[in-house]
């Protein structure tokens, strides 16, 4: 496109933004000269589900495909993907630009895709790309630096005319200065790493008696996630939305805006479900969303898929700049249902030099035609403990049925591995409805389909918010959950049939003696021998779980009397099919088809759309056996990690809630904090010790024993 169509397209913008749109496009040489090369083999510089989705539309276009692979991802579904895969080695290694680039080379990739996480916001990778003779599928990397930069990135959007949150983006991190500037602000404050990303390196301060504390920890989990503890401070809005806006540029001067998403249901600063169009939102305000992302791309000389992420004050109306990430999102699929775009391909077809597929009014036409899309996101981790991260193998996994409205991008199937050294995202579930309230009931529908046993994953939780009142109404924010926590975080009570069929799938399917059982052997012999066990709750974070005596008395072939949770149930007929695992049992009242899938003494089933996790109780022998020892005094930590630091020695007398110990796993890090008053009797393990548990599932290990006093 001739300079003067760039032009044309910054001007109506704004004169700021028209002036930085001159000098991105007077520098289209050098860096932003990739155009005119055909793209038949790349590489994909990541994991899971994004290396398989990237795959997917790459070899669709004839596009031969490289992977890569970690030694604990040997056996992943992105390394089995393609023929062309190569072990990086170590755990971190999919850091290893270097290495990365060699073996593109070497291959004879023209270029190399680098998904989002990892390299993908790293302007030193992207440039050493481009050095090497390889495209980059992404932005340029003065585009990366200069919106990686939380700092720089403010400063480059207000001469753009796109406003932004008031706060401290400067160089000076002296804590007491830092705290200073909190202070002017007034509280509460956002605490940010400047090269954050994924609410890492994130904490509020809610008061300035808190403020250094929320400051060290957002600093040191900057550094160890991005080697940088640089921080800004920033006014936190205490009623806000998360809105933001996919962008999409070419090397042409043209730039369009694909809607906007709505991702306010967060944990952890981080999102789990993410929808678009955003609900409530006034067209006027939304249209101007869309104008300043695409001035904020322009402002950048930006190139290929990017977000330009807001901050929407609910009370007033207004919206902030927060960050540009310059990527392809997680969430990019919810802009692919309502667009009816392959972000993917678009992506491709920019990084060849091509003009953008659609204009501005094209775009729109087709958001008109396409109503509402919704995303899930699955992950292995366990609200009921603050949302810890859980792992191990995947025992078992149904999915919903894919569809045209219903889509299911996942890096895992049956019998793969949650690994503990990465993201625990196991999919992501989209749907689309042509009204939201539509899009919400099919999501809610699709959920009750999905069956995942092994790691405790979040599934449960997505279906309680899917029915919660002010999430139908579209009354979100981001500290929807912790509004909305005790409605959210309600116990269910286990209904007696599920117990029954448990019972019955137990008998069914094993050839050991259960718990507690009459009897020589599981089975029905001749004698019709009764049958009892005791079944208790067993997710983790939940308060007295409760303890349930089961009695199964044979009566006829597949006719049984069921005794359980103080219920009755004559003459029902049951069936139990060994391969899927389902037990069909005829109550007198009602017929339930459950499936259970037993791991040990744990047992995980699902009935009605819903998920129960129970185990058997062990004998007295069994805990001897096992050398289980009691841990009442120590602090456990909840999951396999990295301890980052200790703070606490042998000696020191603690308070309830005091910091003692800081781990990291999965890329998060978590305080683990002291249950009770006391004096520490004993340190067990000092910080850079690393424990993965070898067996599943990986719950907990003692960490700092003993408490006296």
């Amino acid at each position: 496109m001739p300079l003067s169509s760039l032009l044309r397209t910054s001007a109506r913008l704004g004169p700021t933004a028209a002036r930085r749109a001159r000098r991105a496009a007077s520098t289209v040489s050098g860096d932003h000269a990739r155009s005119g090369k055909s793209l038949d083999s790349i590489l994909i510089a990541n994991r899971g589900e994004i290396a398989l989705r990237v795959g997917r539309t790459a070899a669709q276009h004839g596009i031969r495909v490289t992977t890569l692979y970690t030694d604990p991802d040997s056996r992943a579904q992105h390394a089995l993907s393609s023929p062309f895969a190569f072990n990086l080695g170590s755990v971190s290694a999919y850091l290893d630009g270097d290495r990365i680039i060699e073996i593109a080379r070497r291959e004879g990739c023209q270029g190399i895709h680098p998904g989002y996480g990892f390299l993908s916001e790293n302007s030193a990778f992207a440039r050493k790309c481009t050095e090497a003779g390889l495209v980059f599928i992404g932005p340029p990397w003065k585009a990366i630096e200069d919106m990686g930069d939380k700092s720089q990135s403010k400063h480059i959007m207000t001469a753009a005319g796109v406003p932004c949150v008031p706060g401290y983006h400067g160089q000076n991190q002296d804590p007491d200065f830092l705290e200073a500037e909190a202070d002017k602000i007034k509280y509460p404050v956002l605490i940010k790493a400047i090269k954050g990303g994924g609410g890492k390196g994130m904490r509020i301060a809610q008061t300035k008696e808190e403020f250094q504390a929320q400051l060290q920890s957002a600093k040191s989990e900057a550094m160890n996630s991005f080697g940088d503890d640089h921080v800004l401070v920033e006014k936190y809005i205490t009623t806000p939305r998360h809105i933001e806006v996919q962008v999409f540029a070419d090397q042409h001067g043209n730039c369009v805006a694909l809607g906007e998403r709505d991702c306010s249901i967060q944990r952890r600063h981080q999102k789990i479900l993410e929808e678009s169009p955003a609900p409530h939102l006034p067209d006027a305000t939304r249209k101007d969303l869309w104008a300043k992302a695409r001035a904020a791309a322009l402002a950048v000389g930006y190139e290929g898929a990017g977000t330009v992420e807001f901050i929407f004050d609910n009370d007033t109306g207004e919206f902030f700049f927060m960050e540009m990430n310059t990527r392809l999102q997680v969430e990019h699929p919810v802009t692919e249902m309502v667009t009816g775009q392959d972000l993917v391909y678009w992506q491709l077809k920019v990084a060849e030099g091509a003009k953008l597929p659609l204009t501005q009014d094209e775009v729109e036409a087709h958001m008109a035609a396409r109503g509402h899309a919704i995303e899930a996101r699955i992950y292995a981790e366990n609200p009921n403990q603050g949302f810890i991260p859980d792992s191990g193998a995947l025992l078992h996994v149904r999915t919903p049925v894919a569809t045209e409205d219903t889509r299911i991008d996942a890096g895992f199937i049956e019998g793969d591995e949650v690994s503990a050294h990465y993201d625990p995202m196991i999919a992501k579930l989209i749907v689309r409805g042509d009204t939201r309230a539509d899009a919400i009931r099919k999501l809610a529908a699709a959920l009750e389909e999905y069956e995942v046993a092994g790691p405790i994953t979040n599934i449960e939780f997505l279906k309680t918010i899917c029915k919660s009142a002010d999430f139908i109404a579209g009354e979100v924010e981001t500290g929807y959950i912790a509004k909305h926590h005790d409605a959210l975080f309600a116990q269910e009570a286990v209904p007696p049939e599920l117990l029954a069929q448990v019972a019955l799938a137990c008998l069914h399917y094993d050839t050991r003696n259960p718990a507690g059982a009459e009897g020589p052997a599981v089975g029905f012999g001749p004698s019709y021998q009764a049958r009892q066990m005791t079944l208790a709750e067993s997710t983790p974070g939940v308060q007295e779980p409760a303890k349930f005596d089961v009695r199964v008395q044979q009566i006829g072939e597949h006719v049984f009397n069921i005794e359980a949770g103080g219920k009755q149930f004559e003459q029902v007929v049951s069936h139990g099919n060994t391969e899927s695992h389902v037990v069909t049992s005829f109550f007198p009242h009602t017929r339930l088809d459950t499936t259970v899938i037993r791991d040990a003494d744990s047992i995980m089933a699902f009935q009605r759309g819903k998920q129960y996790r129970l185990t058997t109780a062990r004998a007295p022998w069994m805990e001897k056996a096992l050398g289980l020892k009691d841990v009442t005094n120590s602090v456990l930590a909840p999951m396999p990690c990295k301890v980052l630091r200790v703070e606490v020695q042998a000696g020191d007398v603690v308070e309830k809630d005091q910091p003692l110990v800081v781990i990291e796993s999965m890329k998060m890090e978590t305080v683990i904090r002291s249950p009770q008053a006391g004096t520490i009797a004993k340190v067990v393990h000092q910080q850079g010790v690393s424990h993965v548990v070898p067996f599943s599932p990986p719950v907990c290990f003692p960490m700092v024993w003993g408490y006296g006093g």
